[in-house]
């Protein structure tokens, strides 16, 4: 069921199935809250799952100006409450990975358990700058996220195996990808990505259980700056996924989805 929550950010668009305890997931930029649908299906019988459609994304109210990771922490927090949902674990991917982080610090009574796919603690290197500033100009000239653009990110979030053995991820990324109004999302990814803080420090003080998980095929986010995050994270596990990229829920839902199981019940 689709919910409609008022929030810090605008209104966000939020699916909720299942029951049990909660489960959040946020997703990566340019992406929404379908991009965990294999993760709904298979925790759905045993957990609330609330998926959201970020700000400016999807369903969600179009961003009007720039955000911040706090407002972004604060807004699960909005939907928990509006939900009638005191706690939850967090599934986060790239953009949801530092909101999570986030949250788990400045909410240690709100998290449970986090699993933080694919994302940093680090602020944005020169390339990454560059190659977002000019996806946004680019955007500009073609009017909206359309090809050839749409491409590009396909590359920025897939790697080579993914590319060319899973169709089904190709596609979803280019739905998802292309259903963006670029004036909202240049918000978010302004905000998420040349704008970023660091958050070594911040994430030091989280005190709750942390998975880390990363792509080795990420090129987004390479191995040394997850294993940064893991290191600054207080008694977190650090998992490598040699046949994933930026989108491992996404690439490899079956692997992603055991190694959540086998976490959940280690840490419980």
């Amino acid at each position: 069921m689709n919910h409609d929550v008022d929030t810090t950010l605008g209104t966000l668009s939020v699916g909720v199935v299942g029951s049990g305890p909660a489960m959040v997931m946020w997703p990566s930029l340019l992406m929404g809250k379908t991009l965990w649908d294999a993760q709904v299906e298979h925790f759905r019988p045993r957990f609330t799952t609330v998926a959201i459609d970020p700000p400016g994304h999807g369903a969600s109210s179009p961003l009007t100006r720039d955000i911040t990771f706090d407002e972004c922490a604060t807004c699960i927090v909005e939907v928990l409450d509006a939900l009638h949902l005191g706690q939850a674990h967090l599934l986060g991917s790239s953009w949801g990975a530092m909101v999570g982080g986030v949250f788990a610090a400045r909410h240690p009574d709100r998290v449970g358990h986090s699993v933080l796919m694919c994302g940093t603690a680090s602020t944005a290197t020169r390339r990454q700058r560059v190659e977002y500033g000019a996806m946004l100009r680019v955007g500009q000239l073609l009017g909206g996220i359309k090809p050839p653009l749409t491409r590009s990110v396909v590359r920025s979030f897939l790697g080579p195996t993914s590319r060319q053995q899973r169709p089904d991820a190709v596609k979803t990324v280019l739905e998802l990808a292309g259903r963006n109004d670029l004036a909202s999302v240049g918000h978010a990814i302004r905000s998420v990505v040349p704008d970023r803080p660091d958050h070594h420090e911040l994430f030091a003080t989280i005190t709750t259980p942390v998975l880390i998980i990363a792509g080795r095929e990420d090129a987004t986010f390479p191995l040394n700056e997850l294993e940064s995050m893991a290191k600054a994270i207080p008694h977190s596990e650090f998992v490598v996924l040699d046949d994933a990229a930026h989108l491992a829920a996404l690439e490899v839902p079956d692997t992603v989805n055991a190694l959540i199981d086998s976490f959940l019940d280690r840490a419980e």
